[in-house]
């Protein structure tokens, strides 16, 4: 993935949201230029556009900040809005309450219906990190996902672990039917150490 050049036409809108300090936008550099860059909280936005293989679409992706002030905001980027990326903080367990609660609320809005979700389970570089089986359980997304291909992926904005696998999973959904997404997210989720309930489970809620 790079800088999207003039010879993709075709552009699909992806959302990046998630808490201040989750590192959205970091990560989103890291994948961009591999470079570690110190960034401060974003306020108002940053746009950058990925490019894909050439039978997919680019992907403009808008990183939104996510402090307090900003969310209310939130709403105003999900006209058009192809696919949504949720990164959340995996190390720090005082604020997954917080990111819980936020994303439910952003997938309950009319114009998110159906639209495929990514959570990136971000920091896994760090001691304590808690995995994506144990995230996937805290922030309810068998529940709240119901009727919406999703995937949890583990990464890390520092190293880059994880960045280019889980913008690639966003491309898949976005261009995969619903149904045609069941059996490969059952043999993803059994390669990253998730139980069979677990995948049952996520299964059903694909359906």
């Amino acid at each position: 993935m790079g800088v999207c050049g003039s010879k993709l036409q075709k552009q699909a809108q992806v959302l990046m949201l998630g808490l201040d300090g989750s590192g959205k936008t970091t990560l989103l550099y890291k994948l961009m230029y591999n470079e570690s860059v110190v960034t401060v909280p974003t306020v108002g936005f940053n746009v950058e556009t990925l490019e894909t293989d050439r039978s997919s679409p680019s992907m403009t992706v808008w990183d939104v900040g996510g402090q307090k002030k900003m969310r209310p905001h939130w709403k105003h980027h999900y006209t058009d809005t192809a696919g949504l990326v949720f990164v959340v903080d995996s190390w720090d367990e005082t604020r997954l309450e917080e990111a819980r609660k936020e994303l439910h609320r952003v997938l309950r809005y009319e114009s998110l219906r159906g639209v495929p979700l990514v959570v990136l389970a971000n920091k896994q570089d760090l001691p304590g990190a808690l995995s994506p089986e144990a995230l996937c359980l805290k922030l309810d997304l068998i529940r709240v996902c119901e009727g919406r291909a999703w995937f949890i992926q583990p990464c890390s904005a520092t190293t880059g672990m994880g960045l280019e696998e889980g913008f690639r999973r966003i491309v898949y959904l976005m261009k995969t039917p619903l149904k045609r997404t069941q059996e490969d997210i059952k043999v993803k989720m059994k390669s990253k150490g998730f139980s069979i309930t677990a995948v049952k489970q996520v299964l059903l809620c694909s359906r």
